[in-house]
C-alpha cells in the first residue's frame, strides 16, 4: 500500500470522554468518532474512572471513524494513543482491575501531598523534576497505601491510562518518557525509574513498565477487543504519549519557544523548551519531539467545568448535549463583557497554579437579581480565562514572557470563547484547523509507522485555515481591571474554604 492510500488513527482518552480520528499522509481528517466516558465522585475531591468504560468507549468511538473515513480499515497503517498524564490503572496478579482509575484531578491525596513536600520535597523536585502535589500518581498510590492496605499489597502492575488502553489491542506493557516524568516516580537526570521516589509510596520499579519513546512500536492488533472495534489483525500500534503533548504538536508547535494555550478538560499554557528544568511553580516533561521539553501549567477545572454547568443548570430532557452548549453560547454571546460584575473562579475540584490547593472551591461572586443564565455562562469563560492568565504570569515571572500563542482543545469550538481568552490575556491567538489530541495522536502514528520521515516532515491539512484572533483594546483593559479583582477575591475566599472542612469534619466525627 502506498503512502497516499495509508490512514493513521488517533485514540485520545479525555475525563469526559474518548475521541478516534483517521487522518491520511497529508494530516487531512477522513473521520472522526467519539463516546462518552463518565466520571465517579463518590466523596468530595474525589474523580475516579472505570476502564472498563474506557475500553467500552473506544469500542463504540473507533468503528464511527472508520465508517466516516469510508469504511476500509485495511487502509490504517497505525495507531497511536494520548490521555491525561498521571492517571493510573492498578493491575494485579491475575490481570485484574484493583480499583477505578484516580484521575490527574483528583484532590483525595491533600494530606499525603503536603506531608511528603514537607519530608522530602526538595529531594522529589531534584530526582523528578516537579514539586508534589495531589495531582501526581506518586501521592494518589501513597494515598492506596495508607487507605487501601490491602488492595496495595495486591498491585502487580502500573498502568498509565492511555497505556492501558492501549494494552487492550496489543496485551503490551510499555510506557513513554513524557507518561513516566508524570508519574513522579521517573529519574529524569538518570533517565530511570528512581527507587527513592517508588519507595516514599511502597511501591518497586518492578510494578512499572519499561520506557521508550512516544513513536515507538510496541505491538500490532490483536485478539477481540481490536475485533471489536472494527481492526483487522497485524496494525502498527505506537505507544503514543499525554494528551497535551499531542495538542501542541497537532497544533504546530515544533520548536522551541513556541506557546500553547488548551481548553480541554483542563486548561493550561505550555511553551516548548530546549531543555528541562525544575520548578516549584511550573511543570517540566520531555516533549514528544525528541530533543525537546515542554513547560506547562494549568487550572484543574475547563471544559469539565463548562460540561458541570450544563448539565447541572441547562440541560434539558431529551435535549442532546450539543443543543445545550449551542444554547449556553447564544446566551453568554448577548451578554456584555463583564457580565456585570458576576466573577467566577473555576475551582472545582482544588487548583493547580498558581495556588497549588487541593481545598480551593469554585464560586460565582457578585450575584444580582440583574444576572439571567447567559451571565453565568459568560463568567465562567471569564473566570477561566482568568485562570489561565494566572498561568501565563507564572511563566512571566519565570523569565519566559508569551506574546502570542496557538489555542487548541474542544474550547476552541466556542468563537466567544477564543475571542475572551485573547482578550484577558492580552495577546494574539492562532486556532489551528485541527487541534485535539486525537489529531496529534495520529500524526504521532503516522511518524511512528515509518510513512512520514521524521517530526519535521509531518504535514498537517491546510496550513492556510489557521484562524486569527487578535484582543480588542477596550476589553482587554476591562478585564485588566477585573482581573485584579477575581485575584483579591480568590485570596479572600481562601480561607473560608481552608474552614469549611474542618467544620464539617468536626461535626462529622461528633456523630
Amino acid at each position: 500500500m502506498s503512502a497516499d492510500d495509508m490512514l493513521f488513527l488517533g485514540v485520545d482518552l479525555g475525563a469526559g470522554g474518548l475521541k478516534a480520528t483517521l487522518v491520511d499522509a497529508a494530516g487531512r481528517v477522513r473521520g472522526t468518532g467519539s463516546a462518552d466516558v463518565s466520571t465517579a465522585t463518590p466523596h468530595p475531591g474525589w474523580s475516579e474512572q472505570d476502564p472498563a468504560l474506557w475500553t467500552r468507549a473506544m469500542i463504540d468511538a473507533v468503528p464511527r471513524a472508520i465508517a466516516e473515513a469510508g469504511g476500509r480499515p485495511e487502509r490504517i497503517a497505525a495507531i497511536s494513543f494520548s490521555a491525561g498524564a498521571h492517571s493510573s490503572v492498578l493491575v494485579g496478579a491475575n490481570g485484574e482491575v484493583l480499583r477505578p482509575a484516580i484521575l490527574w484531578n483528583d484532590q483525595r491525596s491533600g494530606v499525603e501531598s503536603r506531608e511528603l513536600d514537607e519530608s522530602q520535597g526538595g529531594e522529589i523536585l531534584a530526582v523528578g523534576g516537579n514539586r508534589v502535589s495531589p495531582t501526581w500518581t506518586l501521592p494518589q498510590l501513597a494515598w492506596v497505601a495508607r487507605h487501601e492496605p490491602d488492595l496495595h499489597r495486591r498491585i502487580r502492575r502500573i498502568y498509565v491510562a492511555k497505556d492501558w488502553l492501549r494494552a487492550q489491542l496489543t496485551g503490551d506493557w510499555t510506557t513513554d518518557r513524557t507518561d513516566a516524568v508524570g508519574t513522579l516516580f521517573f529519574d529524569i537526570e538518570r533517565d530511570a525509574w528512581s527507587p527513592f521516589l517508588c519507595g516514599l509510596a511502597g511501591i518497586s520499579v518492578d510494578q512499572l513498565p519499561p520506557v521508550v519513546e512516544p513513536s515507538a512500536r510496541v505491538g500490532a492488533t490483536a485478539g477481540p477487543v481490536a475485533s471489536a472495534c472494527g481492526l483487522p489483525d497485524g496494525i502498527a500500534v505506537i505507544c503514543g504519549t499525554s494528551d497535551t503533548s499531542v495538542e501542541a504538536f497537532g497544533g504546530g508547535a515544533g520548536g522551541a519557544g513556541e506557546a500553547t494555550v488548551k481548553l480541554a478538560t483542563a486548561a493550561t499554557v505550555s511553551v516548548v523548551a530546549a531543555r528541562g528544568g525544575r520548578s516549584r511553580t511550573l511543570i517540566n516533561y520531555p516533549y514528544v519531539v525528541p530533543g525537546l521539553w515542554y513547560t506547562i501549567t494549568g487550572t484543574n477545572s475547563c471544559a469539565s467545568a463548562h460540561k458541570w454547568l450544563r448539565d447541572r443548570f441547562f440541560a434539558r430532557p431529551g435535549e442532546s448535549g450539543h443543543a445545550a452548549f449551542e444554547r449556553m453560547e447564544t446566551a453568554a454571546a448577548a451578554t456584555k463583557p463583564g457580565s456585570e460584575g458576576l466573577l467566577f473562579h473555576p475551582y472545582l475540584t482544588g487548583e493547580r497554579a498558581p495556588h497549588w490547593d487541593p481545598l480551593l472551591r469554585a464560586d460565582f461572586l457578585g450575584i444580582t437579581m440583574r444576572h439571567q443564565p447567559g451571565h453565568f455562562v459568560r463568567s465562567l469563560y471569564e473566570g477561566i480565562a482568568f485562570s489561565l492568565r494566572d498561568c501565563r504570569d507564572l511563566f512571566a515571572g519565570e523569565g519566559l514572557p508569551i506574546g502570542s500563542a496557538r489555542l487548541v482543545g474542544g474550547g476552541t469550538k466556542s468563537l466567544l470563547w477564543r475571542q475572551i481568552v485573547a482578550d484577558v490575556l492580552g495577546i494574539e491567538i492562532r486556532v489551528p484547523e485541527n487541534n485535539e489530541a486525537s489529531y496529534g495522536a495520529a500524526l504521532l502514528a503516522a511518524v511512528g509507522s515509518g510513512a512520514v520521515a521524521d517530526f519535521s516532515a509531518v504535514r498537517r491539512g491546510d496550513a492556510g485555515a489557521e484562524a486569527v484572533i487578535r484582543p480588542d483594546p477596550a476589553r482587554a483593559a476591562l478585564y485588566d481591571d477585573l482581573f485584579g479583582l477575581y485575584r483579591q477575591s480568590q485570596a479572600a475566599m481562601a480561607g473560608i474554604y481552608h474552614a469549611i472542612p474542618a467544620i464539617l469534619a468536626r461535626y462529622e466525627a461528633a456523630r
